[in-house]
């Protein structure tokens, strides 16, 4: 077939469009129209508490976002239909690892097949509240959100999942076992939908168990009903090992699926980037779990 030169252009125009589409860029969303639950707008503006004295991970320094008032979530395309994986950055409640933790695993999730959402939730504690209260409010509205536009997004609905760095994994943990009923007021439609994770990916989990305790958290339950989980940690993680052994423990003792991968070293706080130790290599076992989850 001939193309006269102005159609030729044109067909050439559609051709390089199509990546453009198929590959929509990461699009930012408020989670509350109203504002946060319980807001007062009295922490200070949001930004990057990163200290010259802070460590470089991986030789890489890291974007530790404080003072969260305003949460959204941030949507993450893939060309194609399938899961979607809402991720959930670390940071002790205080900060977040935005991209550590945050942006870098939507776009590796992104490159092997899984449409991410990145959650930004409200840091640092609340006076006179649970650390995790406000963060799961925020949990829970993400997820119902991420549900409502399933069709949209060309996301199967029965396979959104969960993928949090330690306090972030401590969150996804207590979304899971606290989705049957709102910890606020619903607002709309959103609210109405269920917002339990159909899986779970624990990454250095910490919280899970308390301090000079060996049991979980009151706030984490296990139960038959548990999401699968998948669960990493390091042996000489200062975080303590035993936040993945027992919440593991729980899962086999309430006949929950959970696979746990603990590793002789690595310490806590990686992220995706590479080191010498093989903890690191964790993504490659996470993709093959994530694909056994989640094909037809």
């Amino acid at each position: 077939m001939a193309f006269g030169f102005p159609r030729a252009m044109k067909f050439l125009a559609l051709i390089l469009l199509v990546p453009v589409l198929a590959f929509a860029a990461p699009k930012e969303i408020p989670l509350w129209p109203r504002g946060a639950p319980g807001e007062k707008g009295n922490i200070g503006p949001e930004k990057d508490m990163t200290k010259a004295t802070d460590n470089l991970i991986a030789g890489r320094p890291v974007i530790r976002l404080g003072n969260v008032s305003e949460p959204t979530m941030t949507i993450y395309p893939t060309a194609k239909p399938g899961p979607a994986v809402v991720v959930f950055p670390g940071g002790g409640y205080t900060i977040l690892a935005m991209d550590l933790e945050g942006t870098e695993v939507c776009e590796w999730l992104n490159s092997i097949g899984v449409t991410a959402v990145l959650l930004k939730y409200r840091v640092p504690k609340r006076e006179n509240m649970e650390r995790y209260a406000p963060p799961l409010q925020d949990a829970q509205r993400a997820l119902g959100m991420v549900r409502q536009r399933a069709k949209e997004l060309r996301i199967d609905d029965s396979k959104i999942g969960v993928l949090g760095f330690s306090a972030g994994a401590h969150l996804g943990a207590a979304l899971a076992a606290q989705s049957t009923k709102r910890t606020y007021d619903p607002i709309d439609a959103a609210d109405q939908l269920n917002c339990r994770p159909d899986f779970l990916l624990l990454i250095y989990p910490g919280g899970l168990v308390p301090k000079d305790k060996n049991e979980l958290a009151s706030e984490i339950q296990v139960t038959s009903n548990s999401p699968p989980a998948f669960i990493v940690m390091a042996q000489d993680d200062p975080v303590r090992p035993e936040n993945a052994l027992l919440y593991a423990l729980a899962m086999k003792k309430a006949g929950a699926p959970c696979e746990l991968h603990i590793y002789p070293k690595g310490g806590h706080g990686y992220g995706l980037r590479k080191s010498k130790d093989p903890v690191t290599t964790w993504p490659t076992l996470a993709t093959a779990w994530l694909q056994s989850q989640t094909s037809p």
